[in-house]
Formats: structure tokens, sequence, C-alpha cells
């Protein structure tokens, strides 16, 4: 830079001189011919003749060559600095392996082996040094050794240790203190102190021993022996009472190549999807109830029938087959545990029960649950289904309508409500579903052997009156109150409370109902809560994360379910809330997770039994604001759910079902049913065809079973029917 710097000092003059002279040139050419002259411009600072610019590009050169100079010269002193700077860092950070501070020893009985190093090397500066050979020993018993030491470090020689076998502990090292490196200078003057300890009463220090130790020592007293008499005064700690808890067990891995979340019908369909594609996986779902997967159906419909009192506890029912079954798809041998599924071999599916997911990280591949533990996956699935609604009035009520109000959806809450119909006099269903009106006829049927009062209670002018049309919606309705249900039609809550021990419904049109128990069955939210966390999008007319033909919600997070919202190819964008949906949108989503990029195109069908003696079943879009058209004809002993689930052998009546699970035929000790009496209304079986642009979008098969192919077919070729009652004949409904 000084260089640079003296070469200026010296063509400095030259070049204001070069400077000076070309302006007084121009100055006298312009004095003497009046007129500027045209190449003055182009000779900026140069002695030379006018445009040859010679001293112009030396100019140039130096100002040039100085710059760059400057340049190189800044770029290495930063680097130098650079240098030096990390020198002095690496210099400071090595400083706590060479001198170590004078600190007071620690006995807590908490202290981990983490304190270790600084105990041993505080001994150092008053034992003498030993040959560093002794590592795991020091390790192990480095806090009591220390205290010892202290009291007494005289007293015994070196030679006496010297020929003990310490080769033998080195397995536990890894047990004892993980970081045993830094304490290598320190390890010599533990050396005389296992002796120490022999010679003293040694219960103020087995006390204060760390737990490892104390599992170590005992484990060591077998083999060498040489150290008898030194492990045999360890031996005391053993017996006492481990002041620091072991940690505890992993309980669950903390990957999971397929990590399905929700323990329902559509997470096991998926897992067996993938294990069926994939015969190695490794799959865990994880679950916040405290139950295996299990089958929803049943809670409202069969189980409800059972004669057997102990169904609360085994879950173990008839279908209207007779065949006898659990509500679990598979027994607890089927799964892995989750802290085997690593190591298993072949793979497995394993359950995490109790857990709740909280927080999706779909960038790092990871949740969270709600005990702040990590899982990482490489696949995910969510099938977190939905919560069931609560109307606003008793959420509003107070505590006391509240714990008097079942909201229908898990195992738990048919044990609650099996318990509240045999301990109260009276329950009250708001309500006119699919779920509220199977629930009326069950607990209407159980009435009957009792005092209870069972009511039901909707807006609508009739029992599912959003699906049904209404002739057949009023025909429903004369069903329940036939089973012993006092209906109230019309009804629109306006306000409840708890008075004198009964809960108060008021309705909008001034009447009261007082009941012991409420059960709201007024529809099903879709469970969406990580889709904050995860980015996901949610539908807003429909709700459920928006997903793909594939079922895809992001590159590697699929949806299946109730919380799905998918594009039907037909129907336009729907969610659908129902078992045979959950049982195909779970096998296709573990489908695709195993690469088969099928599109969701199946038409998936659902079901409602009214009791053994009426049911129907449903496709598509059934909606009673649509135009329909109904065909019927008379019903005969087989145009029941009972005989229909007899004569097919199965008992969950989906053609889609794919869970194979353990069912033993028993015999039947329900007498044949007797022959249907006819109906005045003629509505004992049909089919009923929902239209939208005279197009067929939704069918209802009434008590006609095992018809639902050619129901889907129908929808799917998305044709006009001139006349449907030839369509009807595709049913066979006029067979007898």
């Amino acid at each position: 830079m000084w260089t640079c710097k003296n070469l200026w000092k010296k063509l400095s003059p030259l070049a204001r001189s070069s400077s000076t002279l070309c302006r007084q040139n121009a100055r006298g050419v312009v004095l003497n011919n009046e007129r500027r002259l045209p190449l003055v411009p182009q000779a900026h600072m140069s002695s030379g003749t006018p445009g040859s610019g010679g001293d112009n590009n030396l100019y140039y050169l130096l100002v040039g060559a100085t710059c760059v100079g400057g340049g190189f010269y800044a770029y290495r002193t930063i680097k130098g600095d650079k240098e030096r700077y990390q020198e002095r860092i690496n210099e400071i950070a090595s400083r706590p392996n060479k001198v170590v501070p004078e600190q007071p020893i620690t006995e807590a009985p908490g202290e981990q082996a983490a304190e270790t190093p600084q105990e041993i090397a505080h001994v150092t500066e008053d034992a003498p040094a030993e040959t560093p050979e002794v590592t795991p020993i020091v390790e192990e018993v480095s806090p009591e050794v220390a205290a010892v030491e202290q009291e007494d470090p005289p007293t015994t020689p070196e030679p006496e240790i010297a020929p003990e076998p310490v080769v033998e502990p080195a397995p536990e090292e890894s047990v004892g203190t993980p970081d045993a490196g830094p304490v290598v200078e320190s390890e010599p003057s533990v050396e005389p102190s296992p002796v120490e300890v022999t010679e003293e009463p040694p219960a103020p220090v087995v006390e204060s021993e760390p737990t490892p130790v104390a599992e170590s020592l005992p484990a060591e007293t077998a083999e060498p022996q040489t150290t008898t008499e030194t492990e045999s005064a360890a031996e005391p700690a053993t017996v006492a009472p481990a002041e620091v808890p072991a940690p505890t067990p992993v309980e669950f891995p903390s990957h999971a190549p397929y990590l399905l979340i929700g323990g329902g019908t559509a997470s096991f369909a998926a897992a067996r999807s993938i294990r069926a594609r994939d015969p190695g996986a490794r799959v865990l779902i994880i679950t916040d109830e405290p139950d295996l997967p299990y089958m929803r159906p049943p809670l409202s419909k069969e189980l409800w029938f059972s004669d057997d009192p102990s169904v609360v506890d085994t879950l173990r029912f008839k279908q209207w087959n007779g065949k006898e079954r659990s509500i679990y798809f598979q027994p607890p041998s089927f799964y892995i545990s989750p802290q085997d599924l690593e190591k298993v071999e072949n793979g497995g599916v394993a359950v995490l029960t109790g857990k709740k997911v909280v927080h999706m990280d779909v960038r790092g591949n990871k949740v969270t649950l709600s005990d702040n533990t990590e899982i990482s996956y490489d696949k995910c699935l969510i099938a977190t289904g939905g919560v069931p609604r609560n109307l606003q009035v008793i959420e509003r009520a107070g505590e006391e309508v509240t714990k008097r109000t079942t909201l229908f959806r898990k195992v738990e809450d048919f044990k609650a409500l099996d318990k509240v119909s045999r301990d109260t006099k009276s329950i009250t269903i708001i309500g006119g579903g699919f779920l509220g009106s199977e629930l009326a006829c069950a607990l209407g049927r159980r009435s009957a052997d009792s005092d209870l009062e069972v009511i039901q209670m909707f807006p609508e002018k009739g029992n599912m009156g959003k699906v049904l049309p209404e002739y057949l919606s009023n025909w429903t309705t004369a069903k329940v109150k036939s089973e012993g249900v006092m209906v109230i039609t019309e009804a629109l809550v306006k306000a409840v409370s708890f008075k004198d021990g009964k809960v108060e419904i008021k309705l909008k049109d001034g009447r009261l109902v007082k009941t012991d128990h409420i059960v709201a069955a007024v529809g099903l939210e879709p469970s969406v809560e990580l889709a904050k966390s995860a980015g996901l999008e949610v539908d807003s007319d429909f709700g459920g994360f928006r997903v793909n033909a594939e079922l895809q919600a992001r590159s590697n997070i699929w949806v299946a379910g109730d919380a799905a919202c998918f594009y039907d190819i037909r129907l336009g964008r729907r969610r659908v809330e129902h078992h045979d949906h959950a049982v195909v949108s779970g096998r296709l989503a573990g489908e695709n997770m195993t690469g088969a990029n099928k599109p969701y195109w199946h038409q998936s069908m659902f079901w409602s039994d009214l009791g053994p003696d009426v049911g129907y079943e449903a496709i598509g879009i059934v909606d009673s604001s649509l135009p329909t058209v109904g065909v019927f004809a008379k019903a005969t002993a087989k145009d029941t759910p009972k005989a229909a689930t007899e004569k097919s052998g199965t008992g969950i009546r989906s053609e889609s079902e794919t869970e194979g699970t353990a069912s033993s035929p028993v015999a039947s000790s329900t007498p044949e049913p007797p022959p249907v009496p006819e109906r005045k209304d003629n509505y004992g079986k049909g089919v009923i065809f929902y239209l939208r642009d005279k197009v067929v979008v939704g069918i209802i098969l009434w008590n006609v079973f095992n018809r639902m192919p050619v129901a889907r077919k129908i929808i799917k070729d998305g044709e006009e029917h001139a006349d449907l009652n030839e369509v009807a004949k595709l049913f066979n409904i006029h067979e007898d």
C-alpha cells in the first residue's frame, strides 16, 4: 500500500501538468480561430498531440493498478483477521480441558454423571498421579471416591491397587458416565479411593451413590476375584432407595415409515392395504382413544339388542344373521408392540393408544404429541374422523346440564349411555337423523321391559326428514312411535336448564320437556385441528381437508374417512360420514401411500336399521329437497335386515368391507320371524330415486338388500331414464 502511495506522489505532478497544458492549448486555439475544435473533448487530460491519449492511458493504468492493489491488500488483511479470530476462539474453547477451576464437591443425591468430571478433577489436585488405565472405575464411583478421598488422602499406597483387574468393568462405561473423555487427566488421582471405602464406614457415602452405580456394581462381583473386598463395600448401594429415578424406557419409535393419525375404520383399512402391498411395512397408528381400532355402527345398532348382560364389558354381539363377533376389527394379538416396531424383521402394525397429535411439521416430516414427544415419518395419513356437534344452548346451560348430556360417538359413550338407561327414568334424544333414530328405536325397545321414558325431538316434520321424502319420513316416524318412543316433531330448542333435579328443555313454541338425561345427536364436525399447523386447506362449504382425486393433501400426506373432502367425478365435491366410505377411502389411501396413484371414483354406500325388521341402504346424494320417484312392492319375511344378513352371512352390510375378523357361528336362539304384515301404505320394500336435472344422483333401497352394485352402476352411468319403473325392475323388488 505504501509503494502505491509513493508512486502516486511521483506521477501526480506529471498528470496535473498534462491536464493544465491540454486546457491551455485548447483555450489558445479557441481564441485564435474563434471556434472550439471538435477533437478537444476526445483528448482529456493528455499532454500529447490531440487524439493520441498515450499519457491518458498510462494514467488509467496507474489508477487501476492502485485500486487492484488496495483491494488485494484489504482482502489479505480481512482474511488474516478471520484466521487470527478463529485461532483465538479455539484457544478459548479449549481452556476448560487445560485449566480446571477450583470448586467445592457436590454430594447431593440428585447429581448425575455429568458432574463427575469436575469432581474428579478437583480430587486430582490433592492426590498423587497414577497410570490412566482405570477409566471405568473412576467414572463409576467418582462421587463417593471424591468424598472419601478429601477426608483421608494418604491412607492407601499405590502398589496395592495396581494389580487390580480393572479391565472387566469396561462395558459399564456407557452405563455410568457417558462423557468420560474429558476426565482422563483426573483418573489417576482416584486410584487409591476404593480401598479407602473399605476401611471407613460407608453409610453416608452409600446413600449419595447414584442409581446407575448401584445397579452396575453387583453385576461385577461375580467376575473379578481380586476386587471382591472392594465391591462388597459397594454392594449396600443396591439396597439403598434410588434417589434418582431410572430413565423411562422408550414406549414408541421415534420414526415410523407409515404414520396413521386416528384409530378408526379408515386407519385400519389403510394399514391393511399398506401391508398387503408392502409386506414388510412398519405402520404406526396413533389414536387418542384407549381402544384398538373398532367399528362404530354396532354402537347404535346391534349392541343394544343383545341379550347378554355383560355386553358392555365384552363388546361382543349377535349380528342379525345369528353369528357372534366383537366390535374390534382384530384381537390384540394381531398388532405388535410400538416398542418392537423398529425391531421386528417383517414389520407390522402397531397402535399407540391414548396419544393425541397436536402439531404437524410438514416440512420436517414430523408430528408432536400431546406430551411434547416428536415422531418423524416418511408418509402420513390423516384419518382423524370427527367430533359430535353440540347445541350452543346446552353448552351455555352450565355444568349440571353438561354432565347430564351425552354426545354419542365412542365406546365409552355407549357404556355411559347404557348405564344411564338403567339408572334413570327419562332420556331425551335431540336429533332426527340416522344416529338419533337408531338410538331412539334401541332405547324404545329397552323401555318395554322397564319404566324408562324415551323422548325424541327434532325440527323436521318427521324422522330422517332431511333424507327421506315426506311420505316415507312420516311412515318412519310411525315406526319409531310403535317402538315405545314419544316423538316431538318441529321442535326447536330455545333454552336448557337444570331445576329441581330435572333437565328442562324449553322449545321456541313454548312447550316444556322435563327429562333426566339428554343425548345430542345433531351431526358431526370433522376434526381439522391439524390444518393450521400443517398448512392444509379446509373446505369452506363441506368442512374437512380438501384433497385431490388420489386423496392427497400434500405430496406425502393423505386424508381419508370423515375428515376428507374429496371431488366426486359424478357428483362434485363431497364429504361423506359413513362406514363404507371410511373403508374404501382408507384402503385407497393406503394403496396410494405405497405408490398406486389411483383416483377415488368409488360411490360409497351407507345403511341404517330401525331394529331387525326395517332397514335401508343408500348411495349417492340422498337429499329430501331433491325430486324423488319411489317404486314400492309388498314385503315378505325375507325383506328385513335380519333375513338379509342371514342370507349373505355378513353382519356389516357393506360389500366394500375388507376387515377379516374371527367370527364364530353360534346357534341362533331367536325364533324364525313371523311374516311381516302388509303395510297399509304399501311401503314394505322399494326403491327411491333422487333426481337432479333429470339424472339419478342418489338411490335408497328400502328393505331391499344386496343390490348395491346395480345402484352404483346407475349413478355411474349418469343417464336420463324415461321410465324409472323399468329401472326399478333391475332390483327385483317384485320377486316373492
